[in-house]
Parts: C-alpha cells; structure tokens; sequence
C-alpha cells in the first residue's frame, strides 16, 4: 500500500456524509466510486490529490545464488495551499546472505530535482527514478541506490494484468466518505539489470511488485498505523493483505486480504493474524510484529490456508530521518502449514514506534 506517507500531515476527515464528497474540508479531491481510470495518464502524478506513492518492492537473484530484497518508493505531497508539492523518496536494500539491511531517504520540492509527470509514469528524486521505457508494454526503468554501499537499475516488465483493488474502483481506508484511495497494482513483474555492491556489479534477475495509490485521506482517526503484505506465490497466484489498527489494537473493520489468481482475477477472503515473535529496535524502541501467521480461505481450494511469514532478516527498519515516522519494510519468506517455503513477500508495519498520522 504501500504507503507510507509517514512524514505527511494529518488530514480532516468528513463524517456523516452518506454520498461521497467531491472534495476533503482542505479542498482536494477525493476518490469517486465508479471512477473510469485512462492510461498511461493514470500511471502518472495526480496534483487534485493531496497525496500519492509509486512503490516497488523485489526479490532478487544473483547467479551465484546470493540473495537479495529492495524498495524503491517514491511520494508525493502537495502543500495546504495547493501551490507546491513535496516530493520524498526512499530506497532499501536487503543483503540476505550478510544479513545488512541498507536504505536511504530523499526529500525535495517540486522543481528541477524532483517530479513527476501528469501525463504518464515518469518521476524522479535527484538521481533516483521511475519511468516507462514502452507505454504500450507498460514496461519500466527504475534508477535507485544507497549512498556508496549500493545502487541498481532496473528493468520491470509486467507479466500480469494491472489490478485495481477495492471496489467500483475504490479501496476503503475506514468509514469515513474521504478515507479511501485508488489503488493500482501490477502483482508481478519480471525484473532484471545490475546491482552494484560497493565495487562489484552484479547482474541479478527476480520479481517485484508495484503499487500507485492516489488518495487525500488514508487514514480514520482513531487509526494508529497499518499492517501490509504482498505475497508471490510460486504457483502463480498472488496475495495482497493490509490491516489498519485501531488504538485498542484490533482491526478496523475496513482492513483487506485479496487473492489474485494465475489469470490477474482479485477475489477477496476473510482473514485472522496472528503475531508469532516480535523484534525491538535497538535504534528507536519500536516493538515490531517479527514471525507473523496469516490464515485465509484460499479461493482455489475453498480451505482454510495458513501462511507463515518470516523476516529474512530481522532489522529492516527505516527510520524517517528526513521528518517521517520509522517504520519496518523487509523481505520475508512465506511457509505452508507443514513448514514448505511456498512464496516471497514484503511486510510492512507503521505505527509501531509513533502513531501514523495520514
């Protein structure tokens, strides 16, 4: 959901109102039901909106068999006054075999360092972006890196249709009208180019999956943060799960978990979560959900499917340096019941070392 706008301003929610508003009490717009999306235009930035992301999260191979996850997202805000935007971006990288865990922070406003086109997928973070190669392909460039320790540029072409979640075109974030986003996703890509490590280059191949969520209210107010997971499964199918946690530390009943089969179709199910293990931040304190059970009715199967998540690494902290709230983003493994590596998966937990405001 990718998500994360963790260094934005909180937003005024409309309550009460049975049709959806047009606009938040600030003035920007909302997500319409039955909103008709035209591409490549809504790959592109959406100014009305007062915020969006563009998130890539992977899993990656080398030939010699090393490992290896990575992020790279890109936000946008615009400004009370809805003259400027603010654009932040950040980058990870996880060295599963060394167990280091690397990342970095942009921020910027809008200007000859950061943007993002209105017409189509093109924005960029000093020298970080994200662009489309072919609009007819939807195939993609992305430019990233870590200071010195790492950069990476890669190639991402979907294999799978876009899939918008929600429904009539809108994910609901809570019960107010204004709490809600259009959520575009390609579930898989094939991803392949170069990761550089310090002073070695290496080609690497893998997948990754992209969300572009478009919103000017994310979050109800007795929300405190979220629990997010993508899932690729080796047969094909994909899972994408968010939970939005209330004060009391249960879920709102607007939380998610959608199957995507082998074709592309979404179907939603129920869900149960459950936290197996917990880590402490030795940077900030936070106390972050570790090994997580996420139990589901798989569509394929009408059964009860019970999937464990394990960090491949422990620390995949960031820590919002640049004005944001840390928050833990990291490649996870996916296991079945009797234990068999079945998937990959990035989770994502906000809210744990300060309430999310959004």
């Amino acid at each position: 959901m990718r998500h994360i706008l963790i260094f934005f301003c909180a937003v005024c929610a409309l309550c009460g109102q049975t049709p959806t508003p047009l606009v938040t009490a600030e003035g920007f717009a909302v997500p319409q039901p039955g909103h008709v999306f035209s591409f490549p235009r809504d790959h592109g930035s959406h100014s009305e909106f007062k915020i969006e992301w563009w998130y890539i999260t992977g899993h990656l191979a080398a030939a010699d068999g090393r490992r290896f996850g990575y992020q790279a997202t890109f936000f946008r805000s615009a400004s009370a006054d809805k003259t400027s935007q603010l654009h932040l971006a950040h980058m990870a990288l996880t060295d599963v075999g060394t167990g280091k865990f690397y990342y970095q922070e942009r921020l910027n406003r809008e200007g000859w360092d950061a943007g993002a086109s209105t017409s189509t997928l093109d924005v960029h973070n000093g020298p970080w972006s994200l662009r489309f190669i072919d609009e007819t392909s939807e195939r993609m460039e992305l430019r990233g890196g870590v200071r010195a320790e790492g950069a990476f540029n890669f190639t991402l072409t979907p294999t799978k249709p876009l899939v918008v979640f929600g429904e009539n075109s809108i994910s609901r974030k809570g019960s107010a009208p204004t709490a809600a986003s259009y959520y575009l996703t390609f579930t898989r890509l094939r991803t392949e180019g170069v990761l550089t490590l310090g002073e070695e280059s290496l080609k690497v191949t893998g997948e990754s999956w992209m969300d572009h969520e478009i919103s000017s209210s994310q979050l109800d107010q007795n929300q405190i943060g979220w629990d997010w997971v993508s899932i690729h499964f080796k047969d094909g199918r994909e899972l994408m799960f968010y939970r939005l946690r209330l004060r009391d530390g249960t879920a709102d009943p607007a939380s998610s978990l959608t199957w995507v089969d082998a074709a592309g179709h979404p179907k939603k199910s129920s869900f149960t979560w459950d936290v197996l293990d917990r880590w402490t931040s030795p940077r900030t304190g936070a106390v972050y959900p570790s090994r997580v059970r996420l139990i589901s009715t798989d569509p394929a199967t009408g059964k009860p499917a019970a999937l464990t998540l394990e960090p491949l690494v422990k620390n995949q902290e960031l820590s919002g340096s640049l004005g944001g709230i840390p928050y833990w983003e990291g490649a996870c493994r996916v296991l079945d019941a009797d234990g068999r590596e079945v998937g990959s998966a990035y989770m994502e937990l906000t809210g744990y070392a300060k309430d999310l405001k959004l």
